[in-house]
C-alpha cells in the first residue's frame, strides 16, 4: 500500500474503487480468511431474516385475519399490520426484527474490526496473519461499540429533535393561513433532515475507522471525523451511496429468485442464490476497504502526512492480553449530557402527545 502522499490526496471515487483491488488482489488470502469468518455470517442472518419476513409474516397474518374475523366484525379500525397480528404473532415479529438487527450489528463491527485493523497492518508494514486478527478483534470491537453507540445516541437525539421540527411543520399546515407556505416549509425540512441523516451515516462510517486507527474513540472520534471529511464530503457521499444502492438491489435480488423464486426451479434458485453470496462477500469486503481508504485520502487531503512507526506502535497495543479502555472525562461527561438531552427531547414529546390526547378526548 505504499502511496505517495499527492496520489493519495487527489484520488476520487473510481481511484479509491481502483485502489481498493490493488490492496485486496495481493492480500486475497487473509481476506478471503475474514470473509468467511465475519462476513459470510451476515449474508446467513439477512437470508433467514427475508425468508421468516417473506414466508412466515404473511402466514401469520392470513391466521390473525381469520382469527379476528371469526371473533369480530370487521372496522375500519383494522387496517395496518398492528390491527391484524394478535400479540403472541406481533411479539414473534419483534422478537425476530430486534434479533436480526443485533446480530447484523455484531457481526458488522467484527468485520469491520477485523479488516480495518488488516488494512492498517499492510500501510504500516507489520505482519499480519489471520489468527493474529483473530485474537486482536474483541480488542478494537471496544473501541468500535463505544463509538457506536455514542452515535446511536446523536442518532436518536436527531431523531427526536426532527420528529418536534415535523410536528411543528404539521401544525402550521393544518392551522396555519397559508397552507402552500407550510407545505413548502415542510418540503425543506425533509429535505434538510435527509441530507442530515446522509451525513451522519458517512461521518459514522470514519468515525468506526478513527476508532480503530488513532486514540480517539467515542465522541472524540465523532469529532475527528467531523473534521477530517470536510474537503472530502462530496466523494464520500457519492460511494456511500453507490454501496447502499448496491446493497439494495442485491437484497432485492435475493428476495425475489431465492426467497420466493420457487417458479425457477431448485437447481436455478441454488445458483442464483450463490451468485448473490458471492457478491454479497466481496461487495462487504470492498466497503469496508474503501472505508479504510476514505480515512487515508482524508488525512492527504488535509496535509496529515501518516507515521507509519507511530501507527504500528497504536497497533501494537491491541495486541497486549490485558487491554482496557479507559474511559476518558470528556467522553463520560459528553455521554452523560447526550443522555439527558435525550430525555428531556423525550419528556416534551410525551407532554405533548398526551396534551394532544386530552384535546381529542374533550
Amino acid at each position: 500500500m505504499e502511496v505517495e502522499h499527492e496520489e493519495m490526496k487527489s484520488l476520487g471515487a473510481f481511484g479509491i474503487y481502483r485502489k481498493a483491488y490493488q490492496i485486496i488482489l495481493p492480500w486475497r488470502k487473509i481476506f478471503t480468511q475474514i470473509i468467511l469468518a465475519y462476513i459470510l455470517p451476515l449474508f446467513f442472518i439477512s437470508l433467514v431474516n427475508t425468508h421468516l419476513s417473506n414466508s412466515l409474516l404473511p402466514k401469520i397474518v392470513d391466521q390473525d385475519k381469520k382469527d379476528l374475523a371469526e371473533t369480530q366484525v370487521p372496522t375500519s379500525n383494522h387496517t395496518n399490520i398492528f390491527d391484524l397480528l394478535s400479540f403472541p404473532s406481533a411479539s414473534y415479529w419483534l422478537l425476530q426484527q430486534v434479533t436480526y438487527a443485533i446480530y447484523s450489528f455484531l457481526f458488522s463491527l467484527l468485520s469491520t474490526s477485523a479488516i480495518v485493523y488488516t488494512m492498517a497492518c499492510i500501510y504500516s508494514g507489520r505482519e499480519v496473519t489471520f489468527r493474529m486478527v483473530t485474537s486482536v478483534v474483541p480488542n478494537v470491537l471496544k473501541r468500535l461499540m463505544l463509538t457506536s453507540f455514542t452515535i446511536f445516541l446523536v442518532v436518536c437525539t436527531y431523531h427526536v429533535v426532527a420528529f418536534l421540527v415535523f410536528a411543528l411543520a404539521a401544525v402550521l399546515i393544518a392551522f396555519g393561513p397559508n397552507t402552500n407556505v407550510g407545505m413548502s416549509i415542510l418540503l425543506v425540512v425533509v429535505v434538510l433532515y435527509l441530507m442530515g441523516l446522509l451525513y451522519m451515516s458517512v461521518v459514522w462510517q470514519l468515525a468506526s475507522t478513527i476508532s480503530v486507527l488513532e486514540d480517539s474513540y467515542g465522541f472524540q472520534a465523532m469529532k475527528r471525523s467531523n473534521q477530517l471529511i470536510k474537503g472530502k464530503v462530496g466523494v464520500s457521499t457519492l460511494i456511500f451511496l453507490n454501496l447502499g444502492l448496491l446493497h439494495y438491489v442485491l437484497q432485492k435480488a435475493l428476495e425475489r429468485v431465492v426467497v420466493n423464486g420457487e417458479s425457477l426451479g431448485m437447481v436455478n434458485r441454488v445458483a442464483y442464490a450463490n451468485v448473490c453470496l458471492s457478491l454479497f462477500l466481496l461487495l462487504g469486503l470492498f466497503e469496508r476497504v474503501i472505508q479504510t481508504i476514505i480515512y487515508f485520502v482524508c488525512k492527504s487531503y488535509h496535509h496529515e502526512r501518516v507515521d507509519k512507526l507511530a501507527l504500528s506502535d497504536h497497533l501494537q497495543v491491541y495486541t497486549q492480553e490485558e487491554y482496557s479502555l479507559p474511559l476518558k472525562g470528556d467522553n463520560l461527561g459528553e455521554l452523560k449530557q447526550l443522555c439527558l438531552v435525550i430525555l428531556l427531547c423525550i419528556h416534551v414529546v410525551d407532554l405533548a402527545m398526551a396534551k394532544y390526547i386530552d384535546q381529542q378526548e374533550f
